[in-house]
């Protein structure tokens, strides 16, 4: 034990320099997962906020959930669940079973619809409603007539307010003004129950506990007494799919008011912990890499100490003590710069808006110290990879490590495998759709990197039969050595050319992908639009709307479009799978005037209640055409067999389904037109028209038309997502080539110093030193290349049927950032050894 500690110590001071690089790349390791831990933690314990239910004890609330029940090959029945993104109504006899409960001082109904109030839009609710936040009058009263309200954050009472409702401009009273937001209007109980649109049924039903009656037992009896009654969420729901109403109590009241909160925290789940994996593979692939460099470069003396005594015990001891040290330390820093590195994450996410409202992400004290755990694990697998980066020295006799191994024929069969089942993986990607085809993509990519980093003293050595001759006819002599140095050490240049590749694949398919996906998308949505104008209104555009601008003078087309996302289920490999899609509603009269999807088969003019249009691909996945049936459920869980009446080409901008508006409107939370796209006649004035329609729809804003496009929940944290995952795997991977290359150099001092008494001038040993760098940037750039467009090749295809795209300056930036990492890590640690003077070579020249 006393001489496994004294050579850790020993060789720690000795070899700081090189272990420099070690901890860098050790300290961003844990940083980076310390990171994505506090942030997985996080959204693990997220929840909505609770906000205008937080004086109810208890809210009764539809099943936001659907649920698909599968069984895989030869397992046990599974069972998917998706979050809906429309309400899921309470029946209205829920009411009167909630009021019988022991312990229930009052059972507060409550509605949401939509209000324009001033140009903005607001929402409609009973005034009853407003005890539940508890939100109190300031002054005036409650409202007690059908034409008074009671308005929230400003106002006067006894004044007069225009709000459009029902798509209809109406003047009320202002009986009182609350407490609360300024976007809230209180209606009497019977004109929230007309407005709504919904007599029949509740948003929510807020539960107020009589004094001393404990929550959690309040919430039992109120449990029991709806399952006795039969009472169910409003809704015909797919077999297996239960719809028994919620009752929720505590941070789960939030979630009967902000029904984004709950999808789009399942749907952050799923995007970190993919971004986690990726960046866990890199840290692995990187911190391995570095920490194998750094102890090949001491083969010999590692040789040496077997050759004068020591015991393979006592030098993996020697060896994980060493870097046990070193990595303890970096992963602390690392740890220390967590808690600011999940700040600044959760500051982008704020900042793109790519958090939806209502949604808290909590971080209590006691989560504080996580970055500890993810320190340790760094440290575990610095000390794994530094015992098998030691094992040959251990095992071999003390002549064999003094020499270096050639890589072996296991390595190179391992790495054509893998070679093989990527560009397999990649081909399976062609074959896919949505994310089935992202997936096998990305499988493709981390197959052939890693087949790349196994492969990679052959690929070098191929490299060099290319670029030699042009290096020893164009180089002079330096060139002629970078050429036979490259040749003649290939492992060496094999460990120096992995992360180049690394950076250059990674980032070009982080990259590439999702701008290919944007281009196509937007271009999609460029070439659909037909329409000159659209139409929108705060508080919704009032019923027979479209009716009245496709009659206004100078119209030659008019379709009203909402939107809203439906459900999917379907088993992937046996599993299964529950997909949410956004998508539109339009009016089919002429639709093809405003907006075009690029009709492949059938007619979007047959689209009616029942019937749906499916975009290309997802027809040939489905293996469905006009005249055969899907079925689908709809945002607040309805399902519905629906009969294809066309199949369109432009579904990246319109989405994979397209529904009739009345089929829509059905199942909106907030049922009203969300736009109207018209498209002038031929030879009408723009100016003219526009005024038409203006005048058609009082209240209403005419703007010029804009493409329209459907975007996923998904979306916007998914894209700041992926520039932090390219961020973080830029930084691991530059770290990579600068500590790679640095101990390369710091290796070769004894080579440079030789070539020097040989004969070799400075400046010729710099020309040399830059044309390896060129070369090694060159071979990496253009392996990592193709080893991305094997994967981009097939996405693309797969997802927007194009060739992948990147835009300029970001291919610009990925090469120099490559050029100049692997230029510094060649010449800057050996400034010192170029410049200085050797025995017997005399004063220095070029």
């Amino acid at each position: 034990m006393k001489v496994t500690r004294l050579l850790a110590s020993r060789a720690a001071r000795t070899h700081r320099r090189a272990w420099a690089a070690v901890f860098a790349a050790l300290a961003l390791t844990s940083l980076l997962l310390g990171t994505l831990g506090l942030t997985l933690a996080s959204a693990g314990l997220g929840h909505p906020r609770v906000e205008r239910y937080a004086g109810a004890a208890l809210v009764v609330a539809g099943d936001q959930n659907t649920r698909f029940t599968a069984r895989p090959w030869g397992s046990e029945p599974r069972t998917a669940q998706a979050g809906l993104t429309e309400r899921v109504r309470v029946p209205w006899a829920a009411l009167g079973v909630v009021r019988k409960v022991p312990g229930v001082r009052a059972a507060v109904a409550d509605r949401w619809f939509r209000v324009g109030r001033a140009g903005r839009a607001a929402v409609g609710r009973p005034w009853a409603a407003a005890r539940l936040a508890p939100y109190a009058l300031r002054e005036g009263r409650a409202p007690q007539r059908a034409d008074e309200v009671v308005v929230g954050g400003g106002g006067r009472a006894g004044g007069r307010v225009v709000l459009r409702v029902a798509g209809r401009d109406v003047t009320y009273t202002v009986a009182g003004v609350a407490d609360g937001p300024r976007a809230a209007v209180y209606f009497t109980e019977g004109e929230a129950r007309r407005l709504s649109g919904h007599p029949g049924s509740l948003d929510a039903l807020g539960v107020v506990a009589r004094t001393g009656v404990e929550t959690g037992v309040l919430r039992a009896r109120v449990r029991q007494a709806l399952d006795a009654a039969g009472v169910r969420s409003v809704g015909r729901r797919a077999d297996g799919d239960a719809a028994a109403l919620r009752v929720l109590a505590g941070n789960g009241r939030g979630a009967a008011e902000f029904l984004d909160a709950g999808p789009a925290r399942a749907g952050m789940l799923e995007l970190l912990g993919a971004v986690a994996a990726t960046v866990v593979l890199v840290a692995l692939l990187v911190v391995s890499s570095t920490v194998v460099q750094a102890l090949r470069q001491r083969d010999r003396e590692l040789g040496l100490l077997r050759a004068v005594g020591a015991t393979p015990g006592q030098l993996r001891g020697a060896v994980g003590k060493e870097v046990g040290r070193i990595a303890g330390r970096a992963a602390l820093a690392g740890a220390v710069g967590a808690l600011p590195g999940y700040a600044a994450l959760r500051g982008l996410l704020d900042a793109h808006g790519a958090l939806p409202p209502g949604l808290a992400l909590p971080l209590p004290l006691w989560l504080w110290p996580a970055p500890l755990v993810t320190a340790g694990v760094t440290v575990v697998v610095a000390r794994t990879a530094a015992v098998l980066a030691c094992a040959r020295s251990a095992k071999v006799r003390p002549a064999e490590a003094l020499r270096e191994a050639a890589p072996g024929t296991a390595r190179k069969v391992t790495g054509l495998v893998l070679l093989l089942a990527g560009v397999s993986s990649a081909g399976t990607a062609v074959l896919q759709h949505g994310a089935a085809a992202g997936a096998a993509a990305g499988a493709a990519a981390v197959t052939m990197v890693s087949a790349c980093a196994l492969l990679g003293p052959w690929i070098a050595e191929g490299a060099m039969r290319v670029l030699g001759a042009p290096l020893r006819r164009f180089g002079g002599p330096g060139g002629y050595l970078a050429a036979a140095n490259c040749r003649a050490a290939a492992r060496r240049s094999g460990a120096a050319l992995t992360p180049v590749v690394l950076v250059t694949a990674f980032v070009l398919v982080q990259l590439s992908a999702g701008a290919t996906l944007a281009d196509e998308g937007a271009e999609q949505a460029r070439r659909a639009l037909r329409a000159d104008f659209a139409v929108r209104a705060e508080g919704g555009l009032p019923a027979g709307a479209v009716e009245r601008i496709r009659a206004a003078p100078g119209v030659r087309a008019a379709t009203d479009v909402v939107r809203s996302t439906v459900v999917q289920a379907r088993r992937e490999a046996g599993e299964p799978r529950l997909e949410r899609l956004p998508v539109l509603g339009v009016t089919p009269e002429h639709l093809t005037r405003t907006l075009d999807p690029g009709v492949r088969e059938g007619t979007v003019g047959e689209l009616r209640p029942g019937t749906v249009a499916v975009g290309a691909d997802r027809a040939r996945s489905l293996g469905v055409r006009p005249g055969a049936t899907v079925t689908l459920r709809f945002g607040d869980g309805v399902q519905a067999r629906l009969r294809v009446v066309a199949t369109y080409e432009r579904s990246l901008a319109l989405g994979d389904f397209l529904f009739s508006r009345d089929e829509l409107l059905r199942h909106l939370s907030l049922p009203a037109g969300e736009q109207v796209l018209v498209t002038a006649a031929p030879g009408a004035g723009r100016g003219a028209v526009a005024g038409a329609l203006a005048a058609a729809v009082p209240g209403a804003r005419v703007t010029r038309g804009a493409p329209v496009r459907v975007v996923a929940q998904e979306q916007a944290p998914g894209d700041v997502l992926t520039v932090t995952a390219v961020s973080a795997i830029g930084g691991f991977t530059v770290i990579a080539v600068l500590s790679t290359l640095s101990l390369i150099s710091v290796g070769r001092r004894p080579e440079l110093r030789l070539l020097r008494l040989a004969g070799a001038g400075r400046r010729q040993l710099r020309r040399m030193l830059r044309l390896e760098a060129a070369a090694m940037a060159v071979t990496g750039l253009a392996v990592g290349a193709v080893v991305a467009s094997v994967p981009l090749l097939a996405f693309s295809v797969a997802l927007a049927h194009t060739v992948p795209s990147l835009p300029a300056g970001q291919g610009a930036l990925i090469v120099a950032v490559v050029a100049v990492a692997t230029g510094a890590g060649t010449m800057l640690p050996l400034r010192a050894t170029l410049r200085g003077r050797y025995p017997g070579t005399g004063p220095s020249g070029g």
